[in-house]
């Protein structure tokens, strides 16, 4: 069957404005072993990504097709990545230069575009409208909101609480009246405030992102994140429990993706060595069944999230874990057509193909 990715990010951080263009800069200018490099950074940046080097070079439509190998992917949504584009409308500037690269010539077709955007920033409808223009592929917007107790596990928001703040509740107002869909990342607690925003504006689409990102589950992460087997236990539990209640909400669908995340707590190959399927499959089997017995196939939709998830896996790999996952646990041929491609389709208007 044919497949829609419904994560993948393109970026060029040498000739576009990206947090990590300095990085990517360094590398190209400075002859600096980048393993060197990657054992000098952060222990929160390295827990991160793992290896560093998918975010040192472009990743354009080209290198995803060599990528996806014989995954049957026909197209693919673009997923914003730390634009960093100056001004109000500065974010635009990445739906129109993603709109710009070559889909469809020998690699899959380019099916929806989320930017980035802050519903709590002043100018939020207008960016939407200039997005809107920039691209009739604009399906939506992710806000980075990510935000972990844990001082050492890497995130974007200092402060707990961004999605239910008065200023971002009064701002999503715009994106639900616009018809375009929200893409939540966050780590597992943060859940029950998706859900109150699900509760909130019960007809706007909410995307959650790489099932909540439980860092730390299949090992130790940060200061004091899966340090032991009981603490992954607890944490697992409360993200089982935390989605149950989510998953409530039917205006939520998630996404089966982000699941190789070195954060999650995997250990990480050497380069060019996928960690082997059975393995991952142990680990990660688990959570597809209980996102699969809660959300059903219908709300659930698959992606590869490449190349973030590169240093773990492949994408056929990933793929075939998380096919492999759900029909284990009973999902048929129509409920795997559903995961890999007619709800992704549904959820971005995703043309057929």
């Amino acid at each position: 069957m044919s497949v829609v990715d419904a994560h993948i990010h393109q970026w060029d951080p040498l000739t576009t404005p990206r947090g990590f263009s300095g990085l990517a800069k360094l590398f190209k200018y400075v002859p600096v072993p980048i393993d060197l490099a990657a054992r000098l950074a952060p222990k929160r940046d390295r827990e991160f990504v793992g290896d560093p080097t998918p975010f040192v070079r472009p990743y354009l439509p080209a290198d995803y097709r060599t990528d996806a190998g014989d995954v049957p992917v026909e197209a693919i949504v673009h997923i914003e990545v730390e634009w960093t584009g100056k001004g109000v409308l500065g974010p635009v500037e990445e739906t129109r230069w993603v709109a710009s690269l070559p889909f469809g010539v020998d690699t899959p077709a380019l099916g929806a575009i989320i930017g980035a955007g802050d519903p709590a920033a002043p100018g939020f409808a207008d960016l939407l409208d200039a997005h809107r223009s920039a691209s009739p592929l604009f399906r939506g917007i992710r806000t980075r909101v990510e935000h972990h107790p844990d001082p050492d596990v890497r995130a974007h928001d200092k402060a707990p609480g961004s999605l239910t703040s008065a200023a971002f509740l009064e701002g999503f107002g715009a994106l639900a009246e616009r018809g375009l869909s929200f893409e939540a990342w966050v780590y597992s607690h943060q859940l029950p405030e998706v859900t109150a925003l699900a509760s909130r504006y019960p007809d706007a689409t909410i995307v959650l992102n790489h099932l909540a990102t439980p860092a730390g589950i299949f090992g130790p992460v940060g200061k004091h994140t899966g340090q032991n087997p009981g603490q992954r236990r607890d944490l697992f539990l409360r993200w089982r429990d935390d989605l149950t209640a989510l998953a409530t909400h039917p205006n939520v669908v998630a996404k089966v993706s982000g699941l190789m995340m070195p954060i999650l707590g995997h250990p990480v190959p050497p380069r060019g060595e996928p960690t082997p399927v059975p393995v991952l499959l142990d680990r990660v089997s688990p959570m597809l069944h209980h996102a699969l017995d809660v959300f059903g196939p219908d709300r659930l939709l698959w992606g590869s999230n490449f190349p973030v998830d590169k240093p773990i896996t492949s994408i056929g790999n990933a793929a075939e874990v998380v096919a492999t996952a759900l029909t284990d646990h009973g999902a048929d041929a129509k409920a795997l057509e559903q995961v890999f491609r007619t709800t992704a389709q549904r959820v971005y208007a995703v043309d057929d193909f």
